[in-house]
């Protein structure tokens, strides 16, 4: 059945670490299997990658997409096989989103596998290694960040890119105009400004080249209507046409992540509960920031899955 009040949001790029779901994974075959379809798509052995592998092979961007897809969707199977309620509706950060397609019905696993490893790879090779960066803001309203980004931009591109909660922005583009960026927020007041450990410059006009690159994939794959609404990272609203749908996948590689107006448009629908499908509690501690009223849960391991099933029961 329906939990007409839960939603179920799906973490990004940051929320990788070496060993993730090894103690759901021990009690729940769910897990391993659907780590075992996606390396027949890779070619290589994710689970073995996933728990034995160097933190920096698991943060390379092309093996950090399809790792954490995975680690989502075969979560979700696990819910859905342990009688979990459906959500009424889902969002995803970034990379989250792709997870949410697949759980929502808008494209086969082993489809959206390929797809993000493509992903990865060619918003890798979008921009050399050394020339772009990101880093966060913490403490400024949106429009100070944004003014500090095009005062700092001189040329090259500097912008907001991921809004994730009121007063926590990321910013990115060429690392030089990022550095004066940084100076630009502290100048303004931030509590913080810092360099991120990211490879890449996401979600700015630099990433274009990839998405251009990608969108040929993306057109060629099936894409169904949602059995379960998504809420887009570009518009911050959900999509029932795949063509859309389709076209917002392309767009988001190079648009803002705006984690915010996802997360409020998901409360003001009706969410009062909020499950983090993922390794991690990245999305939970921003929820936090912008409503403290929805209660989270998270279920990456045996004890916090059970009780989440518990509390979300219909």
């Amino acid at each position: 059945m329906t939990n007409a009040a839960l939603a179920f949001v799906f973490p990004g790029q940051g929320s990788q670490k070496v060993g993730m779901l090894s103690e759901i994974a021990q009690e729940a075959s769910e897990i391993q299997a659907t780590f075992a379809e996606a390396s027949e798509v890779l070619g290589y052995d994710l689970w073995d990658l996933c728990q034995n592998g160097e933190q920096e092979a698991i943060n390379l961007t092309q093996r950090t997409q399809p790792l954490l897809l995975t680690s989502s969707v075969a979560l979700y199977r696990l819910w859905r096989a342990r009688g979990g309620a459906l959500p009424a509706r889902m969002a995803g950060h970034s990379l989250g989103e792709w997870s949410a397609l697949v759980c929502s019905g808008v494209l086969a696993f082993r489809d959206a596998v390929h797809l993000v490893r493509e992903r990865g790879r060619l918003m890798q090779e979008a921009v050399p290694v050394g020339t772009g960066a990101m880093a966060a803001v913490i403490g400024l309203e949106d429009g100070v960040v944004e003014a500090a980004c095009a005062s700092a931009a001189d040329g090259e591109v500097v912008a907001a890119v991921n809004y994730n909660s009121p007063g926590q922005i990321v910013i990115a583009g060429n690392s030089a105009a990022v550095a004066r960026a940084i100076e630009a927020c502290k100048a303004a007041g931030a509590k913080k400004a810092m360099p991120l450990p990211v490879s890449a410059p996401f979600h700015t006009e630099l990433m274009r080249p990839a998405a251009e690159k990608l969108a040929p994939q993306i057109e060629a794959a099936e894409f169904n209507a949602p059995d379960i609404p998504v809420v887009h990272n570009v518009h911050a609203e959900p999509e029932s046409d795949p063509a859309a749908i389709k076209a917002l996948m392309i767009e988001q590689i190079y648009r803002p992540v705006r984690w915010t107006a996802c997360t409020k448009k998901i409360i003001t629908d009706g969410a009062t509960q909020l499950v983090e499908c993922g390794p991690g509690k990245v999305l939970a501690g921003l929820t936090k920031r912008i409503d403290r009223s929805v209660t989270c849960h998270s279920i990456d391991n045996p004890g916090s899955f059970n009780e989440a099933l518990r509390s979300t029961a219909v």
